[in-house]
C-alpha cells in the first residue's frame, strides 16, 4: 500500500469506531470482562479520543506531509513494539506511527489488553488484505530492526539491556500534575476532576499531583468529586480505596476524602490508585519551570498549559515522554 491508501484505511477505521456497531460493542464488553479496569465508559473514551484525535483524514494527511513521508516506503524495516496495558489501547499511537510510516511492525501486547487492537487490525485486513503484511503479533520479540518499548522503571532496565544493540525508544513511568490558581469556577473544577478520575487515574496523562496556592479551599473541589462515588461500585477500585484509607487511618495522617478519592499533602508526584497528592506553591512561574524540567512529568494541566479536562485528548503530535516517534522512524 502507498501512503494515501494507508491513510484512507485509517480514516475508515476512525469512522468504524464512531459508528460503534454491535460487533464492536461485543468486543469491548469482552475486554471489560477480561480486565475489570477497562470499564466500558473508559473504552468508549479511548475510542473517541483515537477516532477524533488520530484518525481524521485531513489531520493524518497534514501530519504525514509535515514529516515529508514518501508515497512509498522503499526500505521497510520491522519495528518491535512492546505495548503497555494500563488503559485501553494505550499503545495505539505507536501502532499508528509505524503503520503510517510504511514500516512493518511486530507487536507484543500487554496481557491486560489483548483483544481490542488485534480486532481492529483484523478489520483493516478485512478491508484491504495488503494490510496483513504491515502488522503481526507475537509473544516474544526477536529479529526486529528497531524497538519501541513502554513499561515501568524496572522493566525499562531490561528493555535497555535486551535492545541495546538496536535503535530504540524506551519509555518509563510518567505522570501528570495540575496547577490550580484558586479562582476556578465550578465548571473548571469539573473539567479538572476528569483529569484526575478518568481511567481510574491509571494513565500517565492522569493528574496524580495538584499544586494549590496557600490557604486554598478544597471544599468546592471535594464537592465536585462526589459525582465519582459510583467508582466504588467497581470492586478493584474500591479495594484500592479501602486499602489506602486504612493506611492513612493507621498512620494517623491528615487527609481529605470525597468518598471516592483521597487527598493527601505529599511531595511525591506519583500517588497510588484512589489517592491524589497535593502541595502548596507561592510562585507559579518557578513551579512550571521545575515541572517542565522534571523527566517524570508527562503533562502540566493549568490555565496556561494544557487546559483543564483535556489531558486525555492528545493530538497526533503529542508523543509519549516527549520523544518524537515519527522522527525516530523516518531516520532509521
Amino acid at each position: 500500500m502507498n501512503l494515501e491508501q494507508r491513510i484512507n484505511l485509517l480514516a475508515k477505521l476512525g469512522n468504524y469506531l464512531l459508528e460503534n456497531n454491535d460487533e464492536w460493542k461485543a468486543i469491548k464488553q469482552k475486554a471489560f470482562t477480561m480486565n475489570a479496569w477497562f470499564a466500558p465508559e473508559f473504552i468508549d473514551l479511548a475510542c473517541e479520543s483515537i477516532a477524533s484525535g488520530f484518525l481524521q483524514k485531513d489531520s493524518l494527511t497534514n501530519w504525514a506531509e509535515n514529516y515529508r513521508l514518501p508515497a512509498q516506503q522503499n526500505t521497510p524495516q520491522n519495528i518491535g513494539i512492546v505495548m503497555a496495558g494500563n488503559i485501553p489501547m494505550v499503545g495505539f499511537h505507536d501502532f499508528l506511527c509505524v503503520f503510517v510510516s510504511g514500516h512493518r511492525q511486530t507487536i507484543k501486547l500487554s496481557s491486560k489488553d489483548e483483544l481490542l487492537l488485534p480486532f481492529l487490525v483484523d478489520k483493516l485486513i478485512e478491508w484491504n488484505d495488503e494490510a496483513a503484511a504491515y502488522v503481526s503479533f507475537a509473544l516474544h520479540l526477536k529479529g526486529c530492526d528497531a524497538y519501541i518499548a513502554t513499561g515501568s522503571n524496572n522493566s525499562s532496565r531490561y528493555f535497555e539491556f535486551y535492545f541495546q544493540k538496536y535503535p530504540s525508544i524506551i519509555r518509563r513511568n510518567r505522570t501528570s500534575a495540575a496547577i490550580i490558581n484558586g479562582d476556578e469556577s465550578k465548571e473548571e473544577l469539573e473539567l479538572l476532576c476528569k483529569d484526575l478520575m478518568q481511567y481510574f487515574g491509571l494513565g500517565c496523562r492522569n493528574v496524580t499531583k495538584i499544586f494549590v496556592p496557600e490557604n486554598y479551599d478544597f471544599v468546592p473541589m471535594i464537592n465536585v468529586l462526589k459525582q465519582y462515588e459510583y467508582y466504588l461500585d467497581f470492586h478493584k477500585y474500591k479495594h484500592n480505596y479501602d486499602y489506602q484509607l486504612a493506611i492513612l487511618l493507621l498512620s494517623n495522617k491528615f487527609y481529605m476524602s470525597s468518598n471516592s478519592l483521597l487527598l493527601l499533602e505529599n511531595d511525591s508526584l506519583f500517588s497510588p490508585i484512589s489517592q491524589v497528592n497535593y502541595s502548596f506553591y507561592t510562585n507559579k512561574e518557578e513551579l512550571v519551570g521545575s515541572l517542565k524540567a522534571n523527566e517524570d512529568v508527562q503533562c502540566i494541566i493549568s490555565s496556561t498549559n494544557i487546559p483543564f479536562g483535556s489531558s486525555q485528548q492528545p493530538s497526533l503530535y503529542d508523543y509519549a515522554d516527549g520523544v518524537d516517534t515519527m522522527h525516530f522512524l523516518i531516520n532509521l
